[in-house]
């Protein structure tokens, strides 16, 4: 493990000052690793403007209605809780304890994202600041979700954090991860890397929520390993400025029967860069896969929709990419860009449908002419076009991201 450990740090550290393909390049130097924060007993320990920010990221404040509740203050892990009725379906822990307790995860541990991807998660492997384990024992269905909070208080904090979950065989959960700052925190840096194992016949329903702030820079690094009849069902919502944001999951889908779906809603404000897609790799039979993205460029902010459908096994496999954005600024961009790739795949169906333009004036004067102004119809189409259904979303998570969308949709008016 030693050795595996040494091999870890050395192509971290050859990727120090590698740029990464896609979004605007960061300035680590500008952030430091601090922010020390002493546990809690209780949420309600956590001050005003935290509970708030935690809530709007979609964080349940109730923590009976979970079945576990992680919460990361900075660089400090805050509170972390099983309740006691799920005690023996599922684990609860940060990574740094997982790592001592299983002598260094060697199955999982940067064995879904390439440690030397770029320098960002060069950086989670050299100044690694916590992150969640989340365990799901075999069989085991559990019924209420999980819920992490990554929270950022202080100005200038590299959160450099390292996820991983891991459902084991027939065993069901959902996870709702709340990724966002408090009011007053006005830059800073997320760094994520997220590694899920979707084990045999077993399902994870993983729920995102962005909320950061004006100058806020987000760079999530996701790799998710689907075994034989698995599903992996991921639900992305940014509905708020941020500085940039670039993330492109990649889901293996290795095993039989596997199946991916990726929801994404993205509202782009002020001058936000968001660069964001997907990208589902069919390596087994009867595999399937979809991505659905929805986006709007508003004021000044520039969207790039990234989605790719890759076949690689010579059995049957199929995928569909659906992305569409609305640009509601003349100051706005969007550029879509699907990928179908088939690598030696002759029966793989790989399809995709891009679609980007204004709001259509004829639904615009007709809501004007039943009573609507102006802008209150343009806010009530775009409510209906970023409308998709997100799988599994507990309907109190479906509340709060309403609650996001309105006060969006509604400023100024």
């Amino acid at each position: 493990m030693n050795d595996r450990l040494r091999e870890l740090e050395q192509k971290a550290l050859s990727a120090v000052e590698k740029r990464a393909a896609y979004g605007p390049d960061i300035d680590l130097n500008r952030y430091r690793n601090v922010g020390e924060h002493e546990k809690i007993e209780a949420l309600e320990s956590l001050s005003r403007q935290a509970r708030e920010a935690a809530y709007m990221a979609g964080i349940e404040q109730n923590l009976e209605r979970t079945a576990g509740t992680y919460m990361q203050l900075d660089s400090s892990v805050v509170f972390e809780q099983v309740q006691r009725a799920y005690g023996g379906q599922l684990e609860l822990l940060s990574t740094d304890e997982a790592l001592a307790k299983y002598d260094g995860l060697p199955e999982y541990w940067w064995q879904a994202v390439p440690v030397d991807q770029d320098k960002y998660t060069a950086r989670v492997a050299l100044n690694q600041t916590h992150g969640y384990f989340i365990r799901v024992l075999p069989g085991q269905k559990v019924e209420r979700p999980v819920q992490a909070c990554l929270l950022v208080a202080e100005n200038f904090i590299s959160q450099n954090v390292h996820n991983v979950i891991v459902v084991e065989e027939g065993a069901e959960v959902q996870v709702i991860t709340g990724c966002t700052s408090i009011t007053g925190v006005k830059e800073g840096l997320h760094i994520g890397v997220s590694e899920f194992y979707v084990k045999r016949g077993a399902r994870l329903t993983f729920h995102m929520i962005h909320n950061w702030a004006e100058n806020f820079h987000v760079r999530p690094r996701t790799g998710v390993i689907v075994e034989e009849g698995g599903v992996f069902v991921n639900n992305y919502v940014l509905v708020k400025p941020v500085g940039s944001l670039q993330t492109s999951p990649s889901v293996y889908l290795r095993g039989k029967a596997s199946r991916a779906e990726i929801n994404t809603i993205a509202y782009g404000m002020k001058r936000s860069v968001i660069d964001i897609g997907s990208r589902i790799v069919l390596e087994a039979q009867d595999t399937a896969g979809e991505s659905i993205s929805r986006a709007v460029a508003d004021d000044g902010s520039i969207l790039y929709l990234r989605g790719m459908l890759v076949g690689k096994t010579d059995k049957r496999a199929k995928a569909h990419l659906d992305c569409r954005g609305i640009l509601k600024s003349p100051l706005a961009r969007i550029v879509a860009i699907p990928e179908l790739d088939a690598d030696s795949s002759p029966e793989c169906d790989l399809a995709h449908e891009a679609a980007v333009g204004p709001i259509d004036q004829e639904a615009i004067l007709y809501l004007m002419a039943r009573g609507l102004t102006e802008d209150e119809a343009v806010a009530t189409i775009t409510r209906g076009f970023m409308n998709i259904e997100l799988p599994g979303l507990p309907e109190a998570l479906r509340r709060q991201i309403d609650q996001v969308m309105e006060a969006t949709l509604h400023r100024g008016l």
